[in-house]
């Protein structure tokens, strides 16, 4: 199955997020350690929030895409018969 540039570059947007978001939250939770565990954890729950957002719009994006596909072979079918039933039409 062939991927197009957009469909591979969105796979590896995807992949570069979740690596992203896993050591993000790693990295800000020991940033903001040293004001105490609770502000720590919310700081990372906010960081978490916004990346986990990011990732949902890369989804999203790539969710168009597919159906985009589809749509565009739903309506070639869709031609295909309409000019199947067009010559027989004409041919009665």
């Amino acid at each position: 199955m062939k991927r197009s540039t957009y469909d591979a570059l969105l796979s590896f947007l995807g992949g570069v997020s979740w690596a992203f978001v896993i050591i993000g939250a790693l990295i800000t939770f020991k940033s903001f350690l040293f004001l105490g565990l609770v502000p720590a954890l919310m700081f990372t729950f906010v960081f978490l929030f916004l990346a986990l957002f990011l990732i949902l719009v890369l989804e999203t994006m790539s969710m168009y895409r597919d159906r985009h596909d589809i749509m565009l072979k739903q309506t070639a079918l869709l031609e295909e018969i309409r000019d199947s039933v067009k010559e027989v039409s004409e041919e009665a």
